[in-house]
């Protein structure tokens, strides 16, 4: 079964088999069908593979997952002291300090 491109007397385009046709349809062009159904926009501008812009999972409430943890009141002090004074935790020693006794 052949199908052709058509457009009625209204401007409306369509794929039909060559045995559908009626007396007020003109036969198109592939191009000319594309063009006049809006494929050929949808096509350039959704096109097949990836993703497209914004797909995926959205953050709720627009700000990122906060992370919290639970220490003392003397760790907390302790941290701000160390914040404060410019104490850099990267280039601490690793090995806590031997009892000499």
């Amino acid at each position: 079964m052949n199908y052709v491109f058509v457009k009625d007397a209204e401007g409306f385009v369509s794929k039909k088999a060559e045995s559908e046709i009626l007396a007020g349809e003109k036969i198109i062009s592939e191009k000319e069908y594309l063009k006049k159904s809006g494929l050929e926009l949808y096509e350039k501008e959704f096109g097949h593979g990836g993703a497209r812009k914004g797909a995926g999972r959205k953050q709720k409430f627009g700000a990122p997952l906060e992370f919290q943890i639970r220490v003392t009141r003397e760790e907390k002090d302790f941290i701000k002291k160390a914040r404060l004074c410019g104490f850099d935790f990267s280039r601490a020693p690793t090995q806590a300090p031997k009892n000499h006794g």
